[in-house]
């Protein structure tokens, strides 16, 4: 029974963890692997042991995915536990389906608070529910810092990062009517304006942070001045807001995060693409170039880049073309910033706009652009190559060394050697 429960969620976990498989099987773990491709856990339920794997080829597991597994099969185990009664068996497939991952997501914030489950889970409930609303035509927005140190230290911390704290007084709990008044979401819009509150979720004030931090587009989207805040703001703290795009997303540190996206939770850890470019990139090409894929994924633009493991001589051989033809316009631009870094590019802000052009564009192993607006020939993959036209750009261009592939409706996915190996969205 516990397996075919389990059943019912695989989808939603297998979708967490990037594509992995899953599954859970009656009696103890086997002996673990030496490598980080494969999650093992033991669980008992109801006093019988049960296995969990999941495993991903090619694309190691984060500290961060296994710390989820493990609150997930607590949570598991807690529930399925709860519901005994026979008959209903398919009631609690149903209830598990819809409540478990808001559960674990619920879990793994409260941190070593054991009374915070409720007002997390709550506060999360609240932000689903609005992400649903709209206010005269727009999507309502709003945002939250959660903190885990004291109001004085929380204070002294905004002073020095000349941000400004109105505190409230008394402090206000979150409840079932907090949103009744437009302007806690319409005033405190979740972008440069939020509410401050406690572990137990209640609300003591509201900050206004300084634009310093975010010098550019794509650290404003992917919110690093917030993050700075969490960093500093005690262990487990974090932020949430619901995007303009409806999505919920949470930060956590050091630089997680927990997106709700079509209802279905999945976590952007930059750990796993930093895994994935290891060797092809430098780190900090590989930290500006993650960040604003991001950016691209949450603006739903998409885009193709290959981080090419040639010569620009053996690159010309793949290249069927430009978008926009030999347009003298076109070339001219491409000319201009062609062998620039992605860190400098990125600093300009000039780097979302040459990823969100039509077309593959395409960096060398030092980080420098080669070429933009490129069109792949895909006669030159070793395998035949099926899907949409992106796709089938990402899966050629995959010979010849790493690919990201956004897709415009949001997802982000890895290609290496011809195949998909990590969905993100």
């Amino acid at each position: 029974m516990p397996i075919t429960v389990f059943d019912a969620i695989k989808g939603n976990i297998s979708s967490f963890l990037g594509g992995a498989e899953v599954d859970l099987v009656a009696g103890e773990c086997g002996s673990l692997p030496d490598d980080r491709l494969t999650i093992t856990r033991a669980v008992a339920i109801e006093d019988h042991p049960y296995s969990f794997t999941a495993y991903r080829s090619h694309l190691s597991f984060t500290g961060s995915e296994e710390r989820f597994c493990r609150e997930l099969l607590t949570a598991f185990a807690a529930l399925y536990e709860g519901f005994r009664q026979e008959g209903y068996a398919a009631h609690f497939r149903t209830a598990l389906l819809a409540s478990i991952m808001d559960i674990t997501v619920a879990r793994s914030l409260r941190g070593d608070s054991k009374k915070g489950f409720w007002p997390i889970q709550q506060l999360v409930q609240l932000l689903k529910n609005l992400s649903y609303q709209r206010y005269e035509d727009k999507p309502a927005t709003t945002g939250f810092i959660v903190h885990r140190t004291t109001l004085p230290e929380l204070n002294k911390l905004l002073r020095y990062r000349k941000h400004t704290m109105i505190t409230l007084k008394p402090s206000h709990a979150i409840s079932a009517d907090f949103f009744a008044n437009p302007l806690t979401y319409r005033f405190i819009d979740g972008n440069n304006l939020f509410f401050v509150a406690n572990i137990l979720m209640q609300v003591t004030g509201v900050i206004r942070t300084c634009s310093s931090e975010e010098t550019n587009e794509v650290e404003r989207l992917t919110h690093r001045g917030i993050f700075s805040i969490v960093r500093s703001a005690g262990a487990g703290s974090f932020a949430v807001k619901v995007n303009e795009s409806s999505e919920i997303e949470i930060m956590t540190t050091p630089d997680k995060l927990l997106v709700r996206r079509k209802g279905v939770w999945a976590i952007f850890d930059p750990d796993i693409i930093r895994s994935f470019l290891k060797g092809s990139i430098d780190d900090a090409s590989a930290d500006d170039l993650l960040w604003t894929v991001y950016a691209l994924s949450k603006i739903r633009h998409g885009t193709v880049i290959l981080i090419y493991n040639g010569t620009a001589r053996n690159l010309d051989k793949l290249k069927k073309g430009y978008v926009g033809g030999d347009d003298a316009i076109g070339r001219f631009l491409i000319s201009r910033v062609k062998g620039r870094h992605i860190s400098e590019l990125k600093q300009a802000g000039t780097l979302l706009r040459i990823l969100s052009s039509d077309g593959m564009t395409i960096f060398n192993r030092a980080g420098k652009l080669m070429e933009t607006g490129f069109i792949i020939d895909t006669s030159h993959a070793r395998e035949v190559v099926t899907g949409g036209g992106r796709t089938t750009a990402a899966c050629a261009a995959s010979f010849f060394g790493k690919v990201i592939k956004v897709s415009q409706d949001g997802p982000i996915e890895l290609y290496q050697d011809g195949r998909l190996i990590y969905r993100f969205g």
